[in-house]
């Protein structure tokens, strides 16, 4: 049941009884947040304890027929123990990707930030690219999607801020940060020669009242201007955009997707309290690594992940050097065995090593 240390069931139901203790307090109701949050908390743990209840309950099944059927020669099971047994594992594998998140803010919700490189068009077209095979993941989880700025440019996106609503969206897109590079026969080159294309990927986390970070009003400049449209109709004829600026750190973060100023303040806030968190994590981390030997940190600007597409198709992760064939279906957005391969690399204390092929792939 612990799953080689990663799951501790015991520990798992101390915190759901907490919870339920905080629940029972006189005055838990009247406070909306608190009994939100609290409660949220309490159903995700539920959900962790039942589901490898459950896995258990069906492996302890699963030998039962196993063993009845060798005991009276019964081949005729196999097929049936053989589904069962890959529907476990499969269940199982998911199960320990969910305990690998570990991190203060991994169950949280995102914020998915993506900015094309240099390159123009190219790079532009990239960014839409990466846009669609988020999107499509989040579709997948079932997880909801809610656009916060996007700023177009000639083939496509220039950059784009989008919020991911899901438990642990946060903790699994963390492990997409760095940089994406795609190699392919350019649709937009008449002489059809290939080229090399990088857009960045940034996520955070939505930072919830469990998550303290403080933001100074003298420490911000708040500026508003008219935002971009389709025209016509759709044309802003008031100054509802908003640009707020961190004059400690010089973070700038940019909201218009709302038509009214107050939404667009609050969602701008919002992520800039997920930029700092992130800012402060970060130098929290460095710290940490002068005594870590070593270890060195993924960080922001590093070449994560490689998608040829010609002349051959791969999509190669560097940190953990996991590749796939189908590029199609991780532009679809299968992503999962990117990220289940890369925190179990984390959870290994894996060590980012330079890869031979990395100018090549």
């Amino acid at each position: 049941m612990k799953s080689g240390g990663v799951f501790d069931p015991d520990g798992i139901k101390t915190k759901i009884a907490e919870k339920e203790e905080e629940s029972a307090q006189p005055g838990f109701w009247s406070d909306q947040k608190r009994s939100e949050r609290v409660m949220a908390e309490l159903k995700v743990l539920r959900g962790r304890l039942d589901t490898w209840t459950e896995i258990r309950r069906s492996m302890d099944a699963l030998d039962e027929i196993l063993a009845l059927a060798q005991e009276e020669g019964d081949s005729s099971l196999e097929p049936e123990i053989r589904s069962s047994f890959s529907d476990i594992q499969n269940r199982f594998e998911k199960a320990v990707t969910l305990e690998l998140m570990t991190g203060e803010a991994d169950k949280t919700s995102a914020y998915l930030t993506i900015h094309a490189g240099s390159g123009g068009t190219e790079a532009c077209d990239w960014a839409s690219m990466l846009y669609r095979m988020y999107t499509r993941w989040a579709e997948r989880r079932g997880f909801k999607t809610e656009l916060v700025d996007l700023i177009e440019a000639e083939g496509g996106i220039k950059s784009v801020t989008v919020e991911i609503d899901g438990a642990y969206a946060y903790g699994f897109l963390r492990c997409e940060t760095g940089v994406h590079r795609l190699v392919r026969i350019s649709p937009f080159d008449a002489n059809a020669r290939r080229h090399t294309s990088f857009a960045s990927v940034m996520a955070l986390p939505v930072i919830d009242d469990t998550i303290e970070v403080v933001i100074k009003p003298e420490d911000v400049r708040i500026d508003t201007y008219r935002s971009g449209g389709a025209g016509g109709q759709k044309v802003n004829k008031t100054d509802s955009a908003v640009r707020i600026t961190h004059l400690p750190t010089g973070i700038v973060v940019t909201c218009q997707n709302e038509r009214s100023q107050h939404k667009n303040k609050d969602v701008a806030f919002s992520v800039l309290k997920s930029r700092l968190y992130e800012v402060y994590r970060q130098e929290k981390d460095k710290e940490n690594a002068r005594f870590q030997g070593d270890k060195k940190e993924i960080a922001w600007g590093s070449q994560i992940r490689s998608y040829v597409f010609q002349p051959y198709t791969m999509v190669k992760d560097h940190r953990t050097k996991f590749n796939v064939g189908n590029i199609q279906g991780v532009m679809d957005g299968d992503l999962d065995p990117f990220i289940d391969s890369y925190l179990r690399f984390l959870w290994k204390g894996g060590t980012v090593v330079p890869d031979a092929e990395d100018d090549e792939a």
